[in-house]
């Protein structure tokens, strides 16, 4: 049992995530997204680029973020032109997400942001073994 706060794993991972986070907030402060405006811009874009026309609550599965958060940061995202929300033909009660044009050119630029961090910050251990721990973490069942 680890009494000593640096010699914690929950308490160094959080002051990790901590650093990460503020790491990933100033590489995209300049595209004027927040993170989680990123995640949601990024997914929607990925699935657009599968042929998929993902609804909210799918958007949301596939980022992992709560369905009514996502769509107040949807609505932000759609006021800054970035992505569409259409009917879906097959249920009316659902909206399509379809990223915009400037949407479509942004997502890379914004991905390429957060990779960069991403390799910055975990530069210290090789990305097959960060993955694979960070893949351990977040999916224990797996």
């Amino acid at each position: 049992m680890a009494l000593v706060p640096g010699e914690s794993p929950g308490f160094l991972l959080w002051h990790a995530t901590l650093r990460w986070q503020r790491d990933i907030a100033t590489a995209l402060a300049p595209l004027d997204l927040t993170h989680v405006q990123f995640v949601l811009l990024a997914c929607a874009w990925w699935l657009n680029t599968q042929g998929e026309r993902p609804n909210q609550q799918a958007l949301a599965r596939q980022a992992g973020t709560d369905v009514k958060m996502t769509s107040q940061v949807l609505r932000a995202l759609e006021a800054k032109g970035l992505i569409e929300r259409e009917i879906d033909p097959a249920d009316t009660r659902a909206k399509q997400l379809r990223v915009t044009s400037a949407g479509a050119e942004l997502a890379p630029r914004a991905i390429a942001a957060v990779e960069n961090v991403d390799a910055r910050f975990f530069q210290p251990v090789s990305h097959d073994d960060t993955v694979t721990l960070l893949r351990r973490l977040a999916h224990p069942e797996a």
